[in-house]
């Protein structure tokens, strides 16, 4: 099949995108990296009047350090984050979910803001980002709001962007002293959506975990947390009593639909399988493999 037939219009700046939206009659679309819009334009589950391009938009580019926070421009493609030192330095979670995003032809052209702005709960971006802490700028006509991940995720590629409105940039808290991330998946193959997938970020001191942020991705029809599980980890050293104990408690906070590719109890014990994988290499036991950071 190929796309309706569309009006396409290139942008150089937020404000022109802004306005070229605003101005259209019917439905338009912003296209970034394309590696998910343009197939569902092909396949005609989307059909907009006006196609938006903000490829040229240099203000959406980038990576930087500004003061506490880690800021990653929305245009940053899936291979920059994947080859970048302060995301590698500051939050190793995204450099590890880079590696699994599909194939190198699609990461050097797929991006951040499109991913996160798709929403799409079986892509790693939006677990890694509830689990980080991230929040994201959104600019619309009205100026930019700052929108925390956790309240960002409504429901099946559904997010708190309003018609119109552009991700801009998201912003990742960086890590304080005694900090440890990772991200892992289980996948049928190598470039396949996950199974199940997992960002863990942990805070330790003197031994003792004092905070937990789980983001799981293909369990729900959003990123979803697992409190039960981070209050199960919270207040103890990271050993096996403790893992078991996430493990168990993640019961409580994952209930995943069955589906024709994987059942959801099948789907429920890969989750506490990479729980336990996931929370090993990042105790004491699992050096190397554990990743700690601590901002200066």
């Amino acid at each position: 099949m190929k796309a309706r037939a569309f009006d396409y219009r290139s942008v150089a700046s937020v404000p022109e995108a802004l306005a070229a939206h605003a101005g259209c009659a019917g439905e338009a679309r912003y296209l970034a990296g394309g590696q998910s819009l343009l197939p569902a334009l092909n396949l005609r589950l989307d059909a907009p009047d006006l196609l938006i391009d903000i490829g040229r938009i240099e203000a959406l580019r980038g990576i930087a350090r500004e003061g506490r926070t880690l800021r990653i421009g929305a245009l940053t493609r899936h291979a920059e984050t994947l080859r970048s030192a302060l995301v590698a330095e500051h939050a190793p979670m995204l450099t590890q979910a880079a590696a699994f995003m599909a194939h190198p032809a699609i990461r050097n052209l797929g991006t951040m803001g499109g991913s996160l702005s798709l929403s799409d709960p079986a892509a790693e971006l939006p677990a890694c980002m509830r689990a980080l802490g991230a929040a994201f700028e959104i600019t619309g006509h009205g100026g930019t709001r700052i929108v925390a991940a956790d309240d960002f995720f409504l429901d099946l590629f559904e997010n708190a962007i309003a018609p119109g409105e552009l991700l801009c940039a998201i912003r990742v808290p960086l890590p304080e002293p005694g900090t440890r991330m990772r991200f892992e998946e289980i996948a049928r193959r190598r470039g396949d959506y996950a199974l199940v997938g997992l960002g863990a970020k942990l805070v330790l001191a003197g031994g003792t975990i004092v905070s937990a942020r789980l983001g799981f991705c293909s369990v729900g029809p959003t990123p979803m947390r697992a409190p039960a599980a981070e209050a199960a980890l919270t207040g103890r050293p990271l050993d096996a009593q403790a893992i078991a104990a996430a493990r168990a408690a993640l019961g409580d906070d994952l209930f995943p639909d069955e589906d024709d590719s994987l059942s959801a109890a099948a789907r429920m014990h890969l989750a506490r399988v990479l729980l336990g994988r996931v929370l090993a290499a990042l105790s004491d036991a699992g050096a190397p493999a554990a990743i700690e950071g601590a901002a200066a």
